[in-house]
């Protein structure tokens, strides 16, 4: 396994106290989370082990925390003027708030796709995928192409743009100018991939690409995606959170949140009562 570029990867221990029985490698751990913007605080006590090679969804209603959280997970949250955070974000069992820990570092492990497709606009696809890869120091032309090649080929996009790599990002769809970020956010190789809303913005078909896209793409990577569409959440997530007010109301194993909830403010959410 390659060595975190944060710090030298240790054996990451099986969970001790979790939701689930059965032994899971768990990438990132999530203690006592909270954040805020200025006085106003945003999450309350956040306790969430987020195993790898799985899809983790985060549902709630508007206003609950969730994009919120997943901006946490790689110190997002921290660039808004005023915010802050407190608790712990093991990544690997290192913190990533402790003293010493290169923010830059941890937004190229823990990768980020927004709710509108981003790709840069004065940019052709190639360089939009190249981007992080220059800033990160790399100028062969060679490893550049075999890097932007893979992670569009990663990213289900190879086939439909290689013959026009030196054309706008902005000519793509909707739909392949999200499976574009997500190449680009691929090509610096990061451990772990978040998704805020990645489809509401695009038609049921686009959707359903990206869909399917996720669910291969976490035979290598753990995946955590915020949406507010629940049919979304029980097709593609292995475990599912349901946030309210800033708080983790539940967390289970998606099968079971949506057929059987514990708490019964989740069973008013997924069956329309609120929200």
């Amino acid at each position: 396994m390659k060595e975190s570029p944060i710090t030298l990867r240790t054996k990451v221990p099986e969970r001790a106290a979790a939701p689930f029985p059965q032994p899971e490698k768990i990438r990132l751990e999530v203690k006592k989370l909270q954040a805020w913007y200025g006085s106003t605080r945003a999450l309350h006590g956040i306790d969430l082990a987020i195993p790898d090679q799985a899809i983790t969804a985060i549902i709630g209603p508007s206003g609950c925390g969730k994009s919120t959280f997943i901006r946490c997970l790689n110190r997002m949250h921290e660039e808004i003027p005023g915010a802050r955070v407190e608790g712990q974000v093991l990544l690997d069992g290192v913190d990533i708030y402790q003293a010493g820990v290169d923010p830059v570092a941890v937004r190229r492990t823990v990768g980020m796709v927004f709710q509108r497709p981003t790709p840069f606009p004065t940019m052709s696809i190639f360089d939009n995928v190249a981007a992080g890869l220059r800033l990160a120091g790399i100028r062969s032309r060679k490893i550049l192409e075999e890097k932007v090649e893979h992670s569009l080929r990663q990213a289900a996009l190879w086939d439909e743009v290689k013959d026009r790599l030196k054309s706008p990002a902005t000519a793509l769809s909707g739909g392949q100018q999200q499976r574009l970020v997500i190449a680009r956010a691929l090509a610096v190789d990061p451990e772990v991939l978040l998704l805020d809303e990645p489809t509401s913005a695009l038609d049921p078909a686009a959707s359903s690409r990206i869909e399917d896209l996720l669910v291969q793409l976490k035979e290598k990577y753990t995946i955590v995606i915020v949406t507010h569409n629940m049919q979304q959440a029980a097709r593609i997530a292995d475990r599912t959170a349901f946030f309210l007010n800033g708080e983790l109301i539940e967390y289970d194993l998606s099968a079971r949140l949506f057929t059987q909830p514990s708490d019964p403010r989740t069973e008013a959410y997924i069956t329309g009562r609120f929200g």
